[in-house]
């Protein structure tokens, strides 16, 4: 039975390169013409695969629907909580959870810094949309269309001298973040606060949230948090990994 259950599931990343016929399917699985007719037809009966005019078997609208049900499904706060305490008990600072709603990034998710000084952010409050590391990132991501649109409409407020004064500016750094993958905030909101930034992509590659890590001047410089980013983008990593579930056979028997 998991002989059969191994063959029928080796079908469908098959179909997902595109429409095959009976010959095709046979060949990948090395099994013969009629055992693969058994699987196909199984399949097609649970709407996973569809039969084609031309006899080509392409991928079913029921198996598409379900992958989209279980994407709308997933809690990406609910995933990423873990990783981001491993994350904060191996650096001592704060991590923060973003994601980009409605015209706004907002926190959904923070890990305390461990050490006496705090950050005021909350969860399910939006960050300073035009130099927060996280927000760079999530907007970078977006279609070119609707960057500059968007760029043009907000307000840059000066929160500091380096803070991004206008639009002009910002897409410039949306460019860059889109190009390194990574984002910073050095004293943009508060001269005092520096923050560094990775995206948490979904399967379609997508950034789907960004996570962040940030620390005050009188506990670590500039640099010094910096040399956090390979930490931090691996955690992002591991993060994307889990949620898009490339990482979902991991540790199984």
């Amino acid at each position: 039975m998991s002989q059969t259950v191994d063959r029928a599931l080796s079908i469908l990343p098959l179909l997902a390169e595109g429409p095959a016929d009976l010959g095709q399917v046979a060949d990948r699985l090395g099994v013969h013409k009629s055992t693969a007719l058994r699987l196909l037809r199984t399949l097609h009966e649970h709407g996973m695969v569809y039969r084609q005019s031309d006899q080509r078997y392409r991928l079913g609208a029921r198996l598409i629907a379900l992958a989209q049900e279980a994407m709308e499904n997933l809690d990406i706060r609910e995933i990423a909580h873990p990783h981001l305490v491993r994350l904060n008990e191996s650096c001592g600072h704060t991590v923060h959870l973003a994601v980009y709603e409605e015209d706004e990034v907002l926190y959904i998710d923070k890990v305390e810094s461990r050490y006496p000084v705090r950050m005021y952010s909350r969860i399910g409050k939006p960050v300073a949309i035009t130099v927060a590391a996280v927000a760079k990132l999530l907007l970078a991501d977006l279609p070119e269309h609707e960057r500059r649109p968007l760029a043009e409409k907000l307000d840059y407020p000066m929160y500091t001298a380096r803070s991004t004064p206008n639009p002009e500016a910002f897409l410039r750094e949306l460019a860059k973040a889109r190009e390194q993958g990574w984002a910073t905030d050095l004293g943009g909101h508060e001269e005092s606060i520096n923050c560094v930034a990775a995206p948490i992509r979904g399967a379609d590659g997508r950034v789907v949230a960004a996570m962040s890590v940030s620390a005050p001047n009188v506990v670590v410089t500039a640099d010094e948090l910096l040399t956090l980013l390979p930490l931090v983008r691996r955690t992002a990593d591991d993060i994307s990994g889990e949620y898009s579930g490339r990482n979902s056979a991991k540790g199984t028997a």
